[in-house]
């Protein structure tokens, strides 16, 4: 798929203020600090669209992006970091589970997983959760450039044990870096499929 444009639509803090469901969307969703910014800017081939910062957790809104003018390309905000209080990552979490549930135009959630480390609690809980809900996703590693291969291989074997006590078959998977623009033409052509 060929992205000919992007651009920023509307920060919204919770689902009802989002755009009208009349396109399909595609969020993206990880831990704080796992690279979800600079992967959504290398996919439109945009650098600074979606922010990035070296301080972990500053998504704090549902960030539609509007691709080719006929999808969605949505940034939510990340999960698992401390430097937050409970009751703030409490309301977020509220306002994620009724996005996530609720829009009836959200074709897939891409989770994003740090390919550098071992499987995580919270993403292992989000990928199982997701999948309880029937909510259709797919897992992207990021910063699968920053390890060796074989180290990729491993925590990725990991994560499938993991996995694999509550799937039997287990959700789509593809290997991305941004700075090496790696897995680009997949996760486009994953969602190309979804738009055909």
């Amino acid at each position: 798929m060929q992205i000919k444009s992007a651009s920023f639509v509307a920060s919204a803090a919770q689902v009802d203020q989002c755009p009208p469901e009349n396109k399909p969307e595609f969020a993206f969703i990880g831990r704080s600090n796992v690279g979800k910014s600079s992967l959504l800017n290398m996919l439109v081939d945009k650098k600074g669209m979606a922010k990035t910062s070296s301080t972990p957790g500053k998504t704090q809104l549902i960030n539609h992006f509007i691709i080719n003018e006929n999808w969605y390309m949505v940034d939510l905000p990340g999960y698992g970091f401390a430097k937050v209080s409970r009751e703030e990552r409490e309301a977020w979490k509220k306002r994620l589970d009724e996005y996530l549930l609720k829009r009836k135009n959200l074709y897939s959630v891409f989770v994003l997983v740090d390919a550098r480390v071992t499987p995580q609690a919270n993403d292992v809980e989000m990928i199982n959760w997701l999948g309880e809900k029937g909510v259709p996703l797919a897992i992207v590693y990021t910063k699968t450039d920053k390890i060796k291969p074989k180290e990729v291989e491993e925590n990725f074997k990991l994560m499938q044990d993991e996995l694999f006590r509550f799937w039997t078959e287990l959700p789509p998977v593809l290997f991305t870096s941004a700075e090496k623009k790696i897995g680009r033409e997949e996760v486009l052509g994953f969602i190309g499929k979804y738009l055909k």
